[in-house]
C-alpha cells in the first residue's frame, strides 16, 4: 500500500499555507483597530455590568452601546471624508469651522424663517448649509490643486477665519430653533434606531461603494501614493484634489447639521470643537498613513467609534475635565504602538533569548570535556 502523494485534486502539489490563520488574522489591517474597540468595550462593560444592555422604549432602542453609535454618527463622517484628503496625501483641518458654520447657517435660517416647523424651510436650510460647505471645500481644493499652497497651511486659514464667520452669522449669541423636522437628523429615530446612525451609515455605504466598485478609489490611492507617476500617466491630479476636498466639507456640514439638531440650537464658538483632531486621530488609527496612498474606510469608522467609546470610558471614569485630553492622547498613542508593525516586532526580539555564540559554546564544551578527562 502506497503511502498518499501530497496532491491536490487535479495531481498538481497542494500548496502549503504561506502563514498559519492566526498570524494572517492578525496582519488583517482592520485586526488591531477591531480588537482595541473589543478591549475597550469588555472595560466598560467591567466598570458597568449593564453597559451592554439595550432596552426598547416607546419603539426606539436605548442604551450606551447606542448612545455611542448615536454621539459618534458626526465623528465618522467628518473622518470619512478626512480619509479620502489624507488618502491624497492632504489634510483638512477646516472641518471643524465648517461643522460650526453649517450648524449656524441651517439654525439661522430656521430660526428667521415664517414657519419654522415646515418640511420646505428645514429642506432649504439644509440646502443652503450643504451648499455653503461644498463653496468651503472648493475654495480648499482650489488653494491646494490650482494655487499650490500646503493643505495644512490653506485648510488651517479657514479653521480658524471659519470661526469668526460662524459667530458672525449667530451675532455670537446661541441661536435655538424649534423644529421637529429639524431635529429628525440628530435627535431623531427611524425603524427603532437612531437616524443618525442610518444616515452615517448610509453615506459612508455610499462612499465606500463609490471608491471600491469603481475606478475612483484607485485613482485617488495613485495620487496619494504617488503624485508624479500618476501625473505622467494621465491622471487629472487637481480634479481628484478638488473634489476629496468637497466631499469633505460636505461630510462635516452634514455633521454640523446632527449636532446642532440633536441640541435644537447652533453654538458657532464650541460646535465641533477640535473635531478635525479626532477626525485624524480616528483616520491614523483606522490604518490609513499620513503619507497618503491606500485608505480603509471600515478601519476609520472603527477608528471614530474607538474615540467614542474612549470619550464615554472617560466619563464613565470619572477623570476630571482638565485632564481628559491628557488621558485621552496617552491611550491613543499606546493604541498606535499596538498597531505598529515596527514595535511589535521590536517587542518580540527583546522577549526572544539571545541565540549562544557557537564560539562561547565551543569553548564551554572542551572545557567540559577536559574536565571529564582529568
Amino acid at each position: 500500500m502506497t503511502p498518499p502523494d501530497d496532491t491536490g485534486a487535479r495531481g498538481r502539489p497542494a500548496r502549503p499555507d504561506r502563514a498559519p490563520d492566526a498570524r494572517r488574522l492578525t496582519e488583517h489591517r482592520l485586526f488591531w483597530p477591531a480588537a482595541v474597540l473589543a478591549a475597550l468595550l469588555l472595560g466598560n462593560l467591567a466598570l458597568t455590568h449593564d453597559f451592554f444592555a439595550v432596552r426598547v422604549q416607546n419603539g426606539h432602542l436605548y442604551g450606551s452601546l447606542i448612545d455611542i453609535l448615536q454621539f459618534g454618527a458626526p465623528l465618522i463622517l467628518v473622518s470619512a471624508g478626512m480619509t479620502l484628503v489624507i488618502a491624497t496625501r492632504g489634510i483638512d483641518l477646516s472641518v471643524g469651522s465648517t461643522v460650526a458654520i453649517a450648524g449656524a447657517l441651517a439654525c439661522e435660517h430656521i430660526a428667521t424663517a415664517k414657519d419654522p416647523g415646515s418640511l420646505s424651510t428645514v429642506t432649504a436650510a439644509i440646502a443652503v448649509a450643504v451648499g455653503v460647505a461644498a463653496a468651503i471645500g472648493l475654495l480648499n481644493g482650489l488653494l491646494v490643486a490650482r494655487l499650490g499652497v500646503q493643505p495644512i497651511v490653506a485648510t488651517l486659514v479657514l479653521m480658524v477665519a471659519g470661526r469668526g464667520v460662524a459667530q458672525l452669522i449667530t451675532d455670537g449669541q446661541i441661536v435655538s430653533v424649534s423644529s421637529s423636522a429639524y431635529k429628525m437628523i440628530g435627535g431623531g429615530y427611524w425603524l427603532t434606531l437612531p437616524f443618525a446612525v442610518l444616515l452615517a451609515a448610509a453615506l459612508v455605504a455610499v462612499a465606500s461603494l463609490v471608491t471600491r466598485r469603481t475606478a475612483l478609489g484607485m485613482l485617488i490611492e495613485s495620487v496619494g501614493g504617488n503624485p508624479v507617476a500618476s501625473r505622467l500617466v494621465g491622471i487629472r491630479a487637481a480634479g481628484l484634489l478638488v473634489t476629496v476636498y468637497v466631499v469633505s466639507a460636505v461630510c462635516a456640514a452634514v455633521a454640523g447639521l446632527m449636532i446642532s439638531s440633536n441640541v435644537s440650537s447652533a453654538d458657532g464658538n464650541n460646535a465641533g470643537l477640535w473635531i478635525e483632531l479626532d477626525a485624524i486621530l480616528a483616520v491614523v488609527i483606522g490604518g490609513t498613513a499620513l503619507t497618503g496612498g491606500r485608505f480603509s474606510l471600515g478601519g476609520t469608522v472603527l477608528g471614530a467609534l474607538i474615540i467614542q467609546t474612549l470619550s464615554t470610558t472617560i466619563y464613565t471614569l470619572g477623570v476630571p475635565p482638565e485632564t481628559t485630553l491628557v488621558f485621552k492622547a496617552l491611550v491613543v498613542i499606546v493604541v498606535c504602538l499596538v498597531q505598529s508593525p515596527a514595535f511589535r516586532a521590536r517587542l518580540s526580539r527583546r522577549r526572544r533569548p539571545a541565540a549562544p555564540d557557537p564560539a562561547t559554546a565551543a569553548g564551554d564544551l572542551t572545557a567540559r570535556r577536559q574536565e571529564v578527562h582529568s
